[in-house]
């Protein structure tokens, strides 16, 4: 037997004060799309923003459902729009941030398994990683340097030939 370690580095700021000014901007937009957030049921708004490798930022929000599987992630919201507007275009840096409206929103969040696959597939395609910034609306923030690093054993296409 064999055990490998797989790593996961990530970078901790104190606040959004601590990120350069191109990131912090980025995360500003991302909390501020938090409120059109459609999540009348779990009252978890999440907002998410990309920089496309073009400068263009797009945005996404969760879109809850009443029937919960119908729902999706606001990282998928976004993927979606930017392989629909914006075709084979790679997103350089992507945050995630939420507003937690029964309760607390001052800890990073991180992408559901669901969306980890759809953020590795993502890079596969554009052959473009994605930098990922997480955050609430205060307090730390994580920086992981590609999104592939939050799902080391993604399935991908290489699985079924």
């Amino acid at each position: 037997m064999v055990k490998k370690i797989i790593p996961l580095a990530v970078e901790i700021y104190n606040s959004a004060e601590e990120l350069n000014r191109s990131d912090a901007a980025l995360l500003a937009k991302a909390r501020a799309v938090t409120t059109q957030a459609y999540a009348p049921y779990s009252n978890f708004n999440v907002g998410a923003a990309a920089l496309l490798t073009d400068g263009t930022i797009v945005t996404g929000t969760n879109q809850e459902n009443a029937s919960y599987p119908v729902g999706i992630c606001a990282e998928r919201v976004l993927l979606s729009a930017v392989a629909s507007q914006f075709t084979g275009m790679g997103i350089t840096t992507m945050a995630i941030t939420y507003h937690n409206i029964n309760g607390d929103s001052s800890t990073p969040i991180s992408p559901c398994g669901i969306c980890r696959q759809s953020l590795t597939e993502y890079e596969e395609r554009t052959h473009q990683s994605i930098r990922l910034i997480l955050s609430g609306m205060q307090g730390e923030v994580y920086i992981v340097e590609k999104a592939q690093q939050l799902l080391p054993l993604s399935f991908s296409a290489i699985n079924m030939q």
